[in-house]
């Protein structure tokens, strides 16, 4: 029987729910590329309800238990007192969610001497050391596909959000105001602009599928560039680096997996060369963008906003800069985590799971690394530098 250590976030601030504002969700049973949706033997859980934070336990309890397995859920995951480092030694299977990482680290993978498996409930598997999971036979997984669409309709929020400035006026009807004048000399239409996204897999392709409607221009650039039916149908401009796309571009959104290659991508040196009065969205990874040149550039006006829900570390400390600075459109990091998502990558969780302790292969797409090396969406998305 196995041990599973679970870290999750925090049950809401006046207690778990016991009402929802939906009935229901709409069925969903494949995505845009034809994958299916996830099909586990069976579900313990309710769509639509709150599975991602602790008492939720994405729905696993039930499943697990019955099988003869433990489960351990907790938030606490920082610091060599936490919950999570001292559960972790025995522990055969680790999973946590990108919203609320638990940080696989190098030190953490080599005192887990009976960890066979990571999962990843949701996309983005970066907070796993991928070089260590290779080097210690750590098969890592997450449900390719499950909030993509999620996080791309968050893009599209914040784009529309800053460009027309919703939030501060927003902000004038809660706080009793009205003057029009102050709430439009930073407001514009989309319309016309040129969008460019970094990278252009599931998520990047759906964030451009959804802007193509309001009439402005694509661009986008990504290690394997989209066959040309697709860029002919979207009207879509192939830039071979961010360096070449960006100073094309009004809004600039990124949606790669943080990687060496990614990894402090838009630096002074990179923001520089945008428009003046660029906006940039991030629900990638935060470390793509470097904090202090973000902050800076909006404090100057190189960059007319920034979004996104993306921060380094999760949770982000009290005085981190970017919850202060002007112009922007930050949010925790639920993008991906809408009630809709969750079912899913609940659902997906449990497939692994399922896959795993009956020894039957986990979905390629699924797969980050197996058998101890790069292994399906992993091969196509990440490098390892070991």
């Amino acid at each position: 029987m196995a041990k599973v250590l679970c870290v999750l976030y925090d049950d809401p601030t006046d207690g778990f729910p016991t009402t929802y504002a939906r009935d229901d969700l709409p069925v969903i049973d494949r995505y845009p590329d034809g994958q299916t949706t996830p099909t586990p033997e069976a579900l313990d859980f309710t769509p639509g309800h709150l599975l991602g934070s602790v008492s939720g336990g994405l729905g696993l309890r039930a499943y697990l238990e019955k099988a003869g397995h433990t489960l351990v859920v907790t938030s606490d995951k920082e610091g060599p007192d936490s919950v999570f480092d001292r559960e972790l030694p025995d522990a055969d299977v680790v999973i946590s969610q990108p919203f609320w990482p638990a940080y696989l680290t190098p030190e953490r993978i080599a005192a887990a001497t009976r960890l066979k498996l990571a999962v990843t409930a949701g996309i983005g598997s970066d907070h796993v050391d991928l070089d260590a999971a290779v080097a210690h036979g750590v098969t890592v997984a997450e449900v390719t596909y499950s909030n993509s669409v999620s996080v791309a309709e968050h893009v599209v929020m914040t784009i529309l959000s800053l460009v027309r400035d919703y939030l501060p006026a927003h902000r004038v009807v809660l706080d009793g105001g009205w003057n029009i004048a102050d709430r439009v000399v930073r407001s514009y239409d989309l319309e016309g602009m040129h969008v460019g996204t970094v990278a252009a897999g599931r998520i990047g392709l759906a964030v451009l599928r959804r802007l193509a409607p309001f009439d402005v221009r694509l661009h986008y650039t990504d290690r394997h560039r989209l066959p040309r039916a697709q860029e002919e149908e979207l009207g879509l401009t192939f830039h071979e680096s961010a360096a070449a796309m960006v100073p094309h571009c009004d809004v600039v959104t990124v949606n790669a997996p943080l990687h060496p290659e990614t990894e402090g991508l838009f630096d002074d040196g990179l923001i520089s060369t945008m428009k003046r009065g660029a906006y940039l969205v991030n629900t990638a990874r935060a470390r793509i963008a470097d904090r202090d040149a973000v902050e800076r550039a909006l404090r100057s006006g190189q960059l007319a906003g920034y979004g996104g829900d993306v921060w380094y570390p999760q949770p982000a400390p009290a005085d981190h800069p970017w919850r202060t600075m002007p112009h922007h459109g930050m949010t925790p990091h639920i993008s991906g985590s809408s009630l809709s998502a969750q079912a899913r990558y609940a659902a997906g969780t449990r497939e692994i799971l399922e896959s795993f302790f009956a020894g039957r292969p986990i979905r390629d797409e699924y797969l980050i690394v197996d058998g101890g090396r790069l292994a399906g969406t992993g091969a196509h998305s990440y490098s390892v530098t070991g």
